[in-house]
């Protein structure tokens, strides 16, 4: 990634609070496809951040999600 991209590198912090959370990458473009996924159990930490290929990050299960905007659950 060059320093003229306009993707933002902050990073957020998903933390599972029960096991078989699913966290999925999104790829960015014309076609929005699952590029990434990896299962975290209760107490895990993933911290990630969107790139030139994620543009979305899905989360299934219940999780603590923070990022720079704030910090929300996931049901």
């Amino acid at each position: 990634m060059n320093n003229n991209t306009k993707y933002n590198s902050d990073f957020f912090v998903i933390k599972a609070l029960e096991d078989g959370v699913n966290v999925i990458g999104l790829t960015r473009g014309t076609d929005t496809r699952f590029h990434h996924s990896e299962k975290l159990d209760t107490g895990e930490v993933m911290i990630a951040q969107f790139t030139e290929h994620t543009s979305a990050v899905k989360v299934r299960g219940k999780a603590l999600i923070q990022t720079s905007n704030g910090e929300m659950e996931s049901e």
